[in-house]
């Protein structure tokens, strides 16, 4: 990466990744309990949800999985587990309030995955798909998990929040944009593309069957 500061870019990237676990687990934590699972369930659906993308990322780069660095990734999904039993009831009230989680998650994971793989020397391209796969792919493993279909491949906009991220992430890397502006405005890109598409109920062309078609 072209940034000047090496150890500031570590320390940011990795404030990145813990609140990018903590809101991950805390959505996965909820949709959990919504099933009815038990806490060990709950914590289980958590940290799979927060570690899931960033694994699949690290060991595609064929580098150590983040969480295995350091216990604070496990030590922050208990942490997620005690604030949804302690605050869920209180939550519950707020409107889109897990939404929110599971979005600052998107977000937060999408500009870790980008940052990690220029890091290690890789095209921009391939940044902005290993910031899509460590995003999405932890939301896919917790629908995985809840029986339930993946939402991002149906429904609202999801990975392509991640894409438009990483795409405003890349325009301020050119222009050799500060870090912290660069990492805000990605950050700030997918939260507003994800809130508006579902406010405005926005999504992709569905795929249709031509033999349902030709039947109709």
């Amino acid at each position: 990466m072209n940034f000047a500061d090496p150890h500031f870019v570590n320390i940011l990237q990795q404030v990145i990744e813990f609140l990018g676990t903590f809101a991950f687990a805390i959505s996965g934590i909820r949709h959990a309990a919504a099933n009815h699972f038990d806490w060990f369930g709950g914590y289980v659906c958590g940290f799979a949800v927060a570690i899931g993308g960033g694994t699949l990322r690290d060991v595609t780069l064929e580098v150590t999985p983040f969480w295995m660095t350091s216990p604070m990734y496990v030590l922050c999904t208990a942490f997620a587990l005690v604030f949804v039993i302690v605050f869920g009831k209180m939550l519950r009230r707020l409107n889109n309030a897990w939404f929110a989680f599971d979005t600052l998650g998107l977000a937060l994971f999408n500009i870790a995955g980008i940052q990690k793989t220029l890091a290690m020397g890789h095209p921009f391209w391939v940044a902005i798909i290993m910031g899509c796969i460590t995003g999405a792919a932890g939301g896919v493993i917790r629908d995985v998990l809840l029986n339930n279909v993946p939402v991002i491949f149906h429904k609202e906009i999801y990975a392509m929040a991640c894409v438009a991220g990483g795409l405003v992430y890349w325009l301020l890397f050119s222009l050799k944009a500060p870090i912290t502006l660069t990492v805000i405005a990605s950050f700030l890109t997918v939260c507003v593309i994800r809130f508006l598409a579902v406010k405005y109920h926005v999504s992709l062309p569905l795929l249709h069957n031509v033999g349902e078609e030709e039947d109709n």
